[in-house]
């Protein structure tokens, strides 16, 4: 409810005063919780706008300078010694800030007790100024998250578009927000991310083997002459040089035409023999070869190329996806599993910055990038990454682990990988002992029944959704809502799945009735 709190945010959620709980005991002491206590009753003027803890470096300065006489420079020097935690140096300082305490009028003792209560604090003091800026940032972006989710999404996005792992991050907030992002897509992408119609649109600079002087091109061509109305009009209009069937290939394979009502297979199949009709023709108008009055000009007629109905499945869809644009965007192969997974894992792939290096972990994903090699002995063994919906991670599996398991590591395998966690601070890696295949099987769905007006009680609704969140699990829940003889249908969003048990239903009659549930 001020700007203040946000600048002791800044400084409370690090890993020294967390340690310590004080990011809980201000919550506890700005809520009257808890009362507000003091280090040193000397110290309440100080530190009255953060309740008594003494979290920013220069609330130690002002106490120093207050009571101790000391100079600012002084004062910056004993921050600085407070936070090394050198003993000498320390005593040192102990012996000045007491001298001064004494020369202000106080007595002695009072000074080491305030010494003493300082120096418990500071070590894990931030910078105020330093706070307050990054304060101010997170108080705006937070406010554009709000007001404007795709707009700022689409610029976070586009902030870490080199960065595969952050960029798979932020995608799935965009899910979690339920904010579309479709494929690149030449008929509404620009270079970088961008919103039409409140759905985020994956930029045509992120696709494999796509530089960006064609990108340019493809852009230019589109806004000289409108959207493109299929593909023969593309190839119409482009410059030639984008006609290029490698560039034109990865188009294809991300989805750049799918708005143009082809499927990816059939013009994948068509999309050459398209391109050497198109580009003959092209080049024998560049050199003069037309009828300056549409008279026959001795070319031969060539019949259109037919783009046959073929659709890839799902799987090879979703694969070549994330073969050119180096992640999964349409969907997922994890995407509506992540409650069935969560039960099997004890951490996400992004929530393994967080464990200790040697840590035992869990975790599941979709494997990728493999790379097989024999040791000095002759034994196998493989290097791999597997990636949830947040973020990648490489594993480690030596010759014990592919002797029970290497027949499972295959790409595009959705695995439970068991091991010991790597973390060096700037580099994550697992050495698999265990490698299996997790169990993917959903529970039966869960179906309620209830009249319409039941579920117009805004009170009735959030008692609803706690309870369905209160048992997570993977078994869908249908809502059957009936009135004056129509009815409808809803499936809600797969966070809502539940785990179907006794409890679980008996809390769902309670609220809506012993019919609610069959």
């Amino acid at each position: 409810d001020r700007f203040e709190d946000m600048i002791a945010l800044v400084a409370l959620y690090r890993p020294g005063p967390m340690s310590n709980d004080w990011h809980n005991a201000y919550a506890d002491r700005k809520n009257r919780r808890k009362p507000v206590d003091y280090p040193h009753p000397a110290t309440e003027g100080v530190l009255s706008e953060t309740y008594g803890l003494m979290i920013y470096q220069e609330q130690v300065m002002q106490i120093a300078r207050d009571i101790a006489g000391y100079s600012m420079a002084d004062a910056d020097a004993l921050r600085k010694a407070m936070g090394k935690k050198i003993p000498q140096i320390m005593a040192k300082e102990r012996d000045k800030f007491v001298s001064g305490v004494v020369a202000n009028g106080n007595g002695s003792q009072f000074g080491a007790e305030l010494f003493a209560s300082i120096e418990g604090f500071a070590g894990y003091g931030f910078n105020k100024s330093h706070s307050a800026a990054y304060g101010l940032l997170a108080y705006q972006t937070a406010y554009l998250k709000v007001h404007y989710p795709a707009e700022y999404m689409a610029a976070l996005l586009t902030s870490v578009r080199r960065d595969k792992d952050k960029t798979a991050m932020y995608l799935n907030e965009c899910r979690t927000m339920r904010i579309d992002v479709i494929t690149p897509s030449v008929n509404s992408s620009e270079s970088d991310f961008t919103v039409r119609d409140g759905r985020i649109v994956f930029g045509l600079s992120g696709v494999r083997n796509v530089g960006s002087g064609m990108v340019d091109r493809v852009i230019d061509a589109r806004r000289s002459g409108g959207p493109f109305s299929d593909f023969q009009d593309f190839a119409d209009r482009v410059d030639t040089q984008v006609l290029n069937k490698r560039v034109v290939g990865s188009l294809i394979k991300a989805g750049a035409f799918d708005q143009l009502d082809h499927p990816r297979q059939g013009l994948f199949l068509a999309f050459e023999g398209i391109l050497d009709v198109t580009l003959g023709r092209r080049r024998q108008e560049e050199i003069g070869q037309f009828s300056l009055f549409g008279g026959d000009t001795g070319a031969p007629e060539l019949d259109p190329v037919e783009i046959p109905d073929l659709e890839w499945d799902k799987k090879k869809l979703l694969s070549f996806e994330k073969e050119m644009l180096g992640l999964y965007v349409s969907d997922h192969p994890l995407f509506g599993l992540e409650n069935v997974v969560r039960r099997q894992t004890n951490s996400t792939i992004a929530g393994l910055w967080d464990q200790q290096d040697g840590a035992e972990v869990t975790v599941a994903g979709i494997v990728s990038g493999i790379t097989r090699r024999f040791t000095k002995g002759g034994e196998p063994m493989a290097f791999f990454t597997i990636e949830d919906l947040e973020s990648s991670v490489e594993v480690l599996a030596f010759p014990k682990t592919m002797s029970a398991s290497g027949a499972l590591i295959q790409d595009d395998a959705i695995l439970l990988v068991k091991g010991r966690l790597n973390n060096s601070g700037d580099d994550l890696k697992i050495r698999a002992f265990a490698i299996s295949e997790p169990d993917l099987t959903l529970q039966p769905e869960l179906r309620l029944t209830v009249p319409a007006s039941v579920l117009k009680e805004l009170a009735t609704v959030e008692k609803l959704r706690d309870i369905l969140t209160n048992h997570p699990g993977t078994a869908p829940v249908y809502i059957d809502m009936h009135a004056d003889g129509d009815r409808q249908v809803l499936l809600l969003d797969d966070r809502y799945r539940v785990e179907r048990t006794s409890s679980l239903v008996a809390e769902i009659r309670t609220l809506l009735g012993a019919t609610a549930v069959a």
